[in-house]
């Protein structure tokens, strides 16, 4: 059952990168949970990486985070009473919590070399036992001599003083249920560096436990940290947090998702055309669900229906049809006004001047109805409606001019200048539903079916035999440059001008 204490539970990316898939989807599980239960969202920012942490990286990932929607109450650009929310600012808690530790004889310098270290584990391997790691060599110096060769600047790090006669470490996973670590796994592990730096795992549980955090909700590629980090609590005198353990992503072949799947981050997906409603929805189904059935759930529903005890310890299959599907249905039911303002640079790409977006926004948002139920990605509408954007001209694709306008027997000249004699008419309203029905009319008198005096008009109005309803978007179209795509069909195809 959910812990119903205070609940303040973090995201805490390591700036080295693009936001990835794996960590939004931490980042949404963290949010919802806390959207649900009245609780806090903290965003830290780990950045004690030096050579691979910068600014640029932050932002990037601040920059994905705004875009999906996850507003964070404490964190960078909104502050908050745990602050500092990057490590790098919180270097002097880390010193803190390691005095603490050396006053109450919990740590230990050790003076191993690298060098010395390696040369056990390989003399480990060479001999066939296992490794069981750091033998505790420097456990048992006195504490003069520990004294005396730091005073002499000796380098050296400091360790954990895993007590011996301790128990198994166990904990109950939210996911994955008791969990239970024998002490013999887990040694004197390094806290800080030679250089002062703190490791991950001293670091992350100072800054949980400072910032009071309830419920640590992780992909499970962490749990292997989580017995070593619950030693440090214990060390520390922290109270030890909750912990949820989240299924790994696996690509449709079964295998961790990575680049070899295609897209990765979130902005990859962003910039394909994806809706962040659409990614955040998918995200929170990849390991947890609302009742095993329900698909499509808006972020009201998630926020407040999102659970603990529905995430699954199975590991999440990432089906990228399944998430252009989920991205045609938002699509499908967002509306207009929102169509054109997420449309707004595959609109532009189009040919579309930016300037008319704002300008003439009514005109844009009768595009939508025409192309709502035809669009998985947003980044098709180049493809799917470049023709509204080319004034008189029209660009004839080949296929189409061989099957349609080509075809023996189509009349397909004959059909392009009935139609044309009707959009020509000024005393027809330019309305789709007079149009069709006019031009509709002349089967019978020219004994044509309807689909060989339409489709001809396609492809000299759009270019194509498949495009979106033909006479709702020669209605957005003027009259002037609809003729003249006409006569620039009929008189490149059949060499006849009108």
């Amino acid at each position: 059952m959910t812990d119903h204490r205070d609940v303040r539970v973090r995201f805490a990316p390591s700036p080295t990168g693009k936001l990835h898939i794996g960590g939004a989807r931490t980042a949404i599980d963290n949010w919802a949970f806390a959207r649900s239960q009245g609780g806090t969202f903290i965003l830290r920012i780990e950045d004690t990486d030096p050579e691979r942490s910068t600014e640029e990286n932050t932002q990037i990932i601040l920059r994905a985070l705004r875009w999906l929607g996850l507003d964070w109450d404490e964190g960078p650009e909104v502050g908050g009473a745990y602050g500092p929310y990057t490590q790098t600012e919180r270097l002097d808690t880390y010193r803190e919590a390691l005095e603490k530790l050396k006053a109450a004889g919990k740590v230990y310098p050790c003076f191993c070399t690298k060098e010395e270290l390696d040369a056990k584990r390989h003399a480990a391997e060479v001999s066939g036992e296992a490794y069981a790691g750091y033998d505790r060599t420097c456990r048992h110096l006195s504490a003069d001599e520990a004294h005396r060769r730091i005073a002499a600047g000796e380098e050296h790090v400091w360790r954990l003083k895993v007590p011996e006669d301790h128990p198994a470490i166990t904990f109950d996973d939210a996911v994955y249920g008791p969990m239970s670590f024998p002490l013999e796994a887990m040694d004197d592990m390094i806290l800080v560096r030679s250089d002062g730096t703190p490791t991950y795992n001293f670091a992350v549980v100072c800054d949980d436990a400072n910032m009071r955090i309830s419920h640590v909700i992780r992909g499970d590629d962490h749990l292997s940290n989580t017995p070593r980090q619950i030693l440090i609590y214990e060390a520390l005198g922290y109270p030890i947090p909750s912990f949820a353990h989240l299924p790994m992503i696996l690509g449709a072949d079964g295998k961790k998702l990575s680049k070899r799947h295609g897209a990765t981050s979130v902005e990859e997906y962003r910039d394909a055309g994806i809706t962040s409603d659409a990614l955040v929805n998918f995200l929170a189904l990849l390991g947890w669900s609302l009742d095993g059935e329900t698909t499509i759930i808006p972020r009201d529903v998630l926020c407040r229906e999102f659970s603990l005890e529905r995430i699954t310890k199975k590991d999440a299959i990432f089906d990228e049809t399944k998430l252009e599907w989920m991205n045609g249905q938002y699509i499908q039911h967002m509306g207009a006004q929102a169509w054109v303002d997420a449309a707004r640079p595959w609109l532009v790409a189009a040919g579309a001047d930016e300037a008319l977006i704002d300008t003439n926004r009514d005109w844009f948002e009768r595009i939508y109805p025409l192309i709502a139920e035809r669009l998985t990605r947003l980044s098709d509408i180049p493809e799917k409606l470049s023709y509204l954007f080319w004034g008189p001209a029209v660009h004839l694709d080949e296929k189409s001019v061989q099957k349609v306008l080509l075809k023996e027997g189509a009349r397909a000249d004959e059909a392009l200048q009935a139609t044309r004699a009707v959009l020509a008419d000024e005393a027809i309203p330019w309305t789709y539903e007079t149009l069709q029905n006019t031009c509709r009319a002349l089967c019978e008198p020219l004994d044509i079916k309807p689909k060989f005096l339409f489709q001809p008009l396609r492809v000299a109005v759009c270019g194509n035999m498949v495009s979106p309803p033909l006479f709702e978007s020669i209605e957005l179209l003027k009259r002037a440059d609809i003729l003249a795509r006409i006569d620039t069909t009929l008189a490149e195809v059949f060499e006849s001008k009108q």
